[in-house]
């Protein structure tokens, strides 16, 4: 799908308004370092390559297969919902906000209006505005955590193999997670930088949310069973 970005104005799109969010069905999502805390409670969360460039970037992994979103279930609101996915419809182009106008969350019929009568944001445009910062500042400070384990030497790939009811086996490749006998092998100096810098905890966060690998799968079962 094409993407055809605007600049956001108050005069050309005084009567726009934004629909509600629709389900989300990619797997695998690029969140920030500030969003570990609330993804891990939900998802588990590793390290994988941009196929296009080879760098590394952190995601929540939502399902096991491409257009599976396991959270998703019956719940109008799932339990967590990464910038990158709040953001949908909105782009960042220099200092301004720019629009993708045929993204269909966009009307001039239904929906929260962008702007105010004066023209001014209107709450549901201050929230875009707080979550696109969200994405900004956090691109680089996730990038900062990340080239530290490398530097450092951290970072290791994890294979996960699963056999679910219907008899169906996935094997996940490329994800890669947090060595904790890496982090063990540390010296001290290195250590105390990670938690001065606040990584320690993202990294067991990383490592702790490794056990909603399991709960995912336990969703995977029970919709095969509904089927």
């Amino acid at each position: 799908m094409s993407v055809q970005l605007v600049a956001l104005n108050s005069e050309e799109h005084r009567a726009l308004r934004l629909r509600s969010l629709p389900t989300e069905n990619r797997h695998f999502v690029e969140i920030m370092a500030s969003e570990f805390a609330a993804a891990a409670a939900s998802c588990p969360i590793f390290l994988v390559k941009n196929a296009e460039t080879g760098a590394f970037y952190a995601g929540a992994m939502f399902g096991f297969k491409p257009g599976e979103n396991l959270l998703s279930d019956e719940n109008d609101s799932p339990p967590f919902r990464p910038l990158d996915q709040l953001r949908e419809g909105f782009y960042v182009a220099d200092s301004d906000i720019a629009i993708d106008v045929a993204n269909p969350r966009f009307s001039e019929n239904d929906g929260e209006p962008l702007f105010d009568m004066d023209g001014q944001p209107a709450e549901i445009l201050r929230r875009m505005q707080r979550v696109l910062a969200g994405l900004v500042n956090g691109k680089p400070e996730t990038e900062a955590f990340i080239a530290t384990l490398l530097r450092l030497k951290l970072v290791e790939s994890v294979d996960v193999t699963l056999k679910f009811d219907d008899g169906e086996r996935l094997a996940l490749q490329g994800l890669y997670t947090v060595s904790l006998d890496a982090l063990q092998a540390l010296d001290d100096a290195e250590v105390l930088e990670l938690f001065r810098k606040g990584y320690l905890q993202l990294i067991y966060t990383m490592v702790g949310s490794l056990k909603q690998v399991s709960t995912l799968a336990h969703r995977r079962n029970r919709r095969l069973a509904q089927v």
